[in-house]
């Protein structure tokens, strides 16, 4: 059984469902600027950052939207 994920000239983002969440991991989290916080794990590392997502959170759609449509260089590893 694979795992969501969506790609544009790389891997851009890796869907995960868990028992209690559904983790959203960006392959290149680390260099993405991230204003609006969305990013709440994933910090141990220098690459990857991910959001989880908790039954009942609410989920700030103009952020991700904006989140998911920064240029992803074809350039970067992953």
């Amino acid at each position: 059984m694979g795992s969501p994920c969506w790609s544009h000239d790389g891997l851009i983002v890796v869907s995960n469902p868990h028992k209690d969440k559904v983790k959203l991991t960006f392959s290149q989290g680390a260099s993405l600027p991230d204003p609006d916080k969305l990013f709440n794990n994933g910090f141990e590392g220098n690459r990857y950052r991910a959001i989880d997502l908790y039954e009942g959170d609410s989920i700030n759609e103009r952020a991700l939207n904006n989140l998911c449509m920064l240029p992803w260089p074809s350039t970067w590893p992953g």
